[in-house]
């Protein structure tokens, strides 16, 4: 009895610890917001409990998906797009907490190099598509030229009509070829992006975020959002529709990109054989060699 107290114990740890991961993000995420005056008017967030309940049951049923993809040798790329600070990594990272990185992976391309920008502005994105059994979430995509490239004058008129022109019948060649292609911008206000930039530059854990180019992002709002305007109207097609996620409430934005991605992708639980752990092999003749101790890490905690 005493055995089965201490097992039970142990288990209850090992789960506390899984959800521990989740709720070490979600503090450091807000434990300036309380110190920052500047805050704009929001309604009232999501109950904590609320947001972990949902989150955990949205992850399970992701790792169903995860096991569908796998299993049917589906082939899914989803886009995430929005403005700097909108919240795109934070609901890539609920995402893929629960999920196998060889199934699941994320491409977060850097600035293209010289040799990179000589080649046709899709092939380097062309080169992370996934096999059968993968999904692929990109964290910024083939449109930064319709925003961060247009905006910042990193690429010509004529290059950004080329790649309108151009984008539908990638996209279209895309899901002919067998896969599943979904698209998200994450909106927020202006006076949103403007606390959250407050937030990276008061917090020294989250100042690496903040880049040269995300300062300038913030003097040219407008440009940025008329370039929004026109990606929208132009490669929102039938096949590839983009999706808005409302995301000044960064909770309910992972809570409903999550729920949405799974009502977009039909999948079914699969069939595991249940598994059955064999009894360890012992050797009379085996000792086990000490480690001297200067090979620990010291134990400071």
């Amino acid at each position: 009895m005493t055995n089965y107290a201490s097992d039970l114990d142990r288990i209850r740890e090992e789960l506390a610890d899984s959800f521990d991961e989740e709720l070490e993000m979600e503090l450091d995420e807000s434990r300036l917001e309380s110190l920052l005056i500047d805050a704009p008017d929001r309604e009232q967030t999501l109950d904590r409990g609320v947001y972990f309940r949902s989150l955990f049951k949205l992850q399970h049923e992701l790792v169903r998906l995860q096991d569908w993809v796998q299993n049917k040798g589906l082939k899914v790329v989803i886009l995430f797009e929005g403005r700097d600070s909108a919240g795109k990594g934070g609901v890539i990272k609920r995402i893929t907490q629960r999920l196998n990185p060889r199934v699941c992976r994320v491409a977060a391309l850097p600035a293209p190099n010289e040799r990179e920008r000589t080649q046709w502005y899709f092939q380097r994105y062309a080169a992370h598509l996934p096999a059968a059994g993968e999904i692929v979430l990109f964290d910024r995509s083939w449109y930064n030229r319709a925003g961060v490239e247009r905006v910042m004058g990193f690429c010509t008129d004529d290059e950004v009509e080329e790649f309108f022109r151009s984008v539908p019948e990638f996209e279209r060649m895309l899901i002919r070829s067998g896969i599943i292609l979904l698209k998200y911008w994450f909106s927020i206000t202006d006076d949103e992006q403007q606390f959250r930039f407050a937030m990276r530059i008061h917090d020294p854990l989250k100042q690496w975020k903040l880049s040269p180019m995300d300062v300038e992002s913030r003097r040219r709002w407008e440009d940025y959002t008329r370039a929004k305007e026109e990606m929208l109207e132009r490669s929102h097609i039938p096949e590839a529709p983009w999706w808005v996620v409302e995301a000044v409430d960064k909770k309910r934005a992972r809570l409903n990109c999550i729920s949405h991605i799974l009502t977009q992708i039909p999948y079914d639980e699969i069939e595991r054989a249940p598994v059955v752990l064999p009894d360890r092999v012992r050797h009379e003749d085996y000792e086990r060699h000490p480690v001297p101790r200067g090979m620990y890490v010291p134990e400071l905690y």
